[in-house]
């Protein structure tokens, strides 16, 4: 029976469409809900569900395991928030170990997230009297204090604000030690309310918009002249690049430091530097093709080039291996990750799936909804090939059908490689079977018993169409150009759990 999915009924569960799911072991749905959780509202979960879902799942794990996924999660998949989020918890259930102080350290990346990890550590610990911050974890402390050494006056200048809990109030209750005296001068400025202004771009711009000028003209000049200084200065990192380009076109700078920008963001070294997420990539692409300038062909065209930089480490697939991939374009796809992002789960499956097609040579590519569609469209132009896509997105409604995609090659009687389908994972049960995703793939692998089925989950709700431990069926979750590392890392036969699990504290 090797194509038996009969199960013990405690592993089968029901997704939110109603169709049969899987159960995924706790190390495997604590994976997939971190990495796809942008602590935001979801379309079958709001918010404080996922937290208290990650909550239970931590306690579920061993707690070595949720160490070296947040030190994963900040380092590899580029996440910020939800490592402080793990670490805090884990501080919780374990004490008198460095396994917290490890975590720390690795988790600190930005002299902000000093604050943060503290400010969360007072919510989660549900502190409300006027020292909110006292009685703090001595293994949070030990290895904040590892962390107050990393950063110098810049860099704890620039993330002065004025929040919750302060840079002074981190200090005054990690009591750092400072490695040499240069050191302990920085961490007097920061007691003294003293550290030197930053000359970054917030500050720069911030005084000149408080700037009183004579007329329109006179201010329009200004911001131009400041654009370019910034831009010339070296001082405007790549994420603040992206962020600006449309001020920077609607500021009409010279045709000089527009070659600097569109050579900076399509830049190999600087696009790997950065550590972008791609979406960060289509979301600037799509912010500016409304604005009229005669730049803006060179500037969509250097961000063309950067998203085909971050995607240029994916391995792909050469001629001899045949490669389906299917992007879910269902109704439950349309929700931003974040409240204040316009970025869709559907915009992330679409990029993926069109950063690895561009990747692959032997390839079938398309959307499902109500029904599967194939779209055949070149290589190039990864950014251009996601607007394609998205226009057309209507033609095949919004159910989540994905067992067509299967039903479609057994009807050919095709036989390929590798199936990868870039979706939620909430499948619609309209086959007439208990679970026509399953009973789709049993019947093609009978067929075709050397293909794989990678699923590529975008939403983290924990309840795959498939139990991904069995018959060559492999969970790859999160928005992370890494996502591409573990696919690799499955065709070498190790899970992601495994990548995960080899993290040095």
């Amino acid at each position: 029976m090797k194509f038996n999915f009969l199960r013990k009924s405690n592993n089968v569960v029901m997704n939110y469409e109603g169709s049969k799911a899987y159960k995924m072991t706790p190390a495997e749905e604590l994976y997939s809900a971190v990495v796809t959780t942008g602590l935001s509202n979801a379309t079958y979960e709001k918010g404080n569900e996922r937290f208290a879902r990650i909550q239970s799942l931590i306690q579920k794990n061993e707690p070595d395991f949720v160490a070296k996924l947040a030190v994963y999660a900040r380092k590899e998949m580029y996440l910020r928030s939800i490592p402080l989020v793990l670490t805090t918890e884990l501080a919780k259930q374990t004490s008198g170990i460095d396994l917290v102080s490890k975590t720390v350290d690795g988790v600190i990346q930005r002299a902000d997230e000093i604050t943060e990890l503290l400010a969360y550590y007072q919510l989660a610990n549900e502190r409300t009297e006027t020292k909110k911050l006292n009685k703090l974890s001595k293994q949070i402390q030990k290895g904040l204090v590892k962390s107050f050494n990393k950063f110098d006056e810049y860099q704890f200048a620039k993330y002065n604000r004025k929040a919750e809990v302060t840079l002074k109030d981190a200090l005054f209750l990690v009591h750092p030690k400072a490695k040499d005296e240069n050191q302990q001068a920085i961490f007097n400025k920061i007691v003294n309310d003293a550290l030197e202004t930053p000359y970054t771009w917030e500050v720069e711009l911030s005084v000149l918009g408080q700037t009183k000028f004579a007329d329109e003209a006179e201010r329009k000049a200004a911001f131009k002249n400041k654009w370019e200084e910034l831009i010339f200065s070296n001082k405007l990192g790549y994420m603040a690049t992206l962020r600006n380009l449309r001020n920077i076109l609607e500021a009409k700078v010279s045709s000089d430091a527009m070659y600097k920008v569109c050579n900076y963001l399509s830049d190999e070294k600087a696009v790997r530097n950065s550590k972008q997420l791609p979406f960060r990539f289509l979301a600037a692409y799509r912010e500016l093709k409304t604005i009229d300038s005669p730049y803006l062909s060179s500037i969509l065209e250097a961000l063309e080039d950067a998203v085909m930089a971050s995607a240029k480490n994916i391995k792909g697939f050469g001629f001899e291996t045949s490669v389906l991939i299917a992007a879910d374009v269902s109704g439950s796809m349309q929700k931003p990750i974040s409240p204040r992002s316009k970025v869709l789960l559907y915009d992330i499956g679409l990029l993926m799936s069109m950063m690895l097609q561009a990747q692959c040579k032997n390839v079938i590519t398309g959307m499902f909804g109500d029904r599967w569609k194939r779209v055949p469209i070149p290589k190039n132009g990864i950014l251009r090939n996601v607007d394609a896509f998205y226009k057309r997105e209507g033609e095949v409604g919004y159910s989540t059908n994905g067992h067509l995609v299967l039903e479609d090659l057994i009807n050919k009687r095709e036989i390929v490689d590798k199936i990868m389908l870039f979706t939620d994972t909430q499948m619609w049960d309209t086959g007439g079977f208990s679970n026509a995703f399953r009973n789709s793939w049993s019947r093609y692998k009978k067929m075709n018993p050397n293909a794989k089925l990678y699923i590529f989950d975008l939403a983290g709700y924990g309840k795959p169409p498939l139990d991904v431990r069995k018959n060559d069926v492999y969970l790859i979750a999160g928005w992370s150009d890494k996502i591409f590392d573990v696919l690799n890392a499955l065709e070498d036969r190790k899970s992601a759990i495994e990548i995960i699990k080899k993290v040095v504290l």
